[in-house]
């Protein structure tokens, strides 16, 4: 993989449905998102202006789940709502070890003495949920959820600084990415329901055919209202330390042997919803509560105040 100057264009139609001569959610859709993928080991390079990186996963598995992110029944992984036009569909891929390298490139502004930055995790699982239209295949929302076990991470001085710069170098990129979605970003969409047959055959779950109310509220009750990006480490031990190849006969000259320092954070838990309006409702929020409501007034109070200031001018 290479980091692009410019972002893409969108991917467009799915090429699953494309190469099955359909343009809606079918039966080569469900094919495809009900196999079980094994890979024994996989590895991705990443090459940037000021840095290379590769990640390399040891026993990766993908496959279908319901809900409660549970294997089950192939038909209790997808919820369609016929009333909607849209589908929900849950995959889950965990993997036994995660090794992760980054290192600076040649041509890029790093120090002359860099130290590569190294990751090593045992087990974990992504958990994805996506809302697609069924008309056309085109994701509307996603959730995706970046769940680690035990970790323990050691840094020097100078891999806190390189991967600092790497972030840095890689901010003017997903800045543009951003604003690329912001702009192609749905605004209220109208969804024309597919025909009746085609309903029944999506809508149907085990054990009968549900009234559409009811598959209403089970659509709403698993529903991703944006999209959404969580990390979710349940241990951080992370081991902050001086290089030993800057402690040299200065150093010791003037009595300085460096230093560590050793952080532990329990359950710590990032998420981030890019595309979320100020003022906007908060309650779908994977860690809602009510100090948000708090909040969500304050947010609406100087929307207004911006807006009037706008209308003024």
């Amino acid at each position: 993989m290479r980091t692009c100057e410019e972002p893409r264009p969108p991917n467009g139609q799915s090429p699953i449905a494309l190469a099955a001569g359909q343009s809606e959610y079918g039966f080569a859709e469900k094919v495809v998102e009900g196999m079980f993928i094994v890979v024994n080991s996989i590895t991705i390079k990443i090459h940037s202006k000021a840095f290379h990186a590769s990640f390399e996963l040891w026993q990766l598995q993908g496959y279908s789940v319901n809900p409660s992110w549970q294997q089950s029944d192939l038909r209790l992984t997808r919820i369609t709502d016929p009333q909607r036009g849209e589908v929900l569909t849950f995959k889950e891929l965990t993997w036994q070890t995660l090794r992760i390298e980054a290192d600076a490139t040649e041509n890029g502004d790093q120090d002359p003495v860099t130290t590569p930055l190294r990751l090593i995790t045992n087990q974990g699982r992504i958990q994805i949920s996506l809302k697609r239209r069924t008309k056309d295949c085109n994701v509307v929302a996603s959730k995706l959820m970046f769940l680690l076990d035990d970790l323990l991470w050691v840094l020097t001085d100078s891999q806190l600084k390189a991967m600092m710069k790497y972030a840095e170098s890689l901010s003017e990129a997903m800045e543009k990415s951003a604003q690329q979605r912001k702009s192609l970003a749905p605004e209220s969409v109208q969804v024309t329901p597919p025909a009746a047959s085609a309903q029944q055959s999506w809508a149907q779950p085990l054990g009968g055919s549900p009234s559409p109310s009811s598959i209403g509220q089970y659509f709403d009750k698993h529903d991703v209202k944006e999209p959404s990006y969580h990390l979710l480490i349940s241990r951080l031990d992370l081991h902050l330390c001086s290089d030993s190849h800057a402690r040299g006969a200065g150093a010791l000259k003037h009595g300085m042997l460096g230093g560590a320092i050793q952080l532990t954070f329990r359950r710590m838990a990032f998420d981030y919803y890019p595309f979320h309006r100020a003022g906007d409702d908060c309650k779908h929020w994977v860690r809602y509560s009510e100090a948000m409501e708090t909040r969500g007034q304050w947010a609406k109070k100087l929307v207004s105040e911006f807006q009037s200031k706008i209308e003024k001018l």
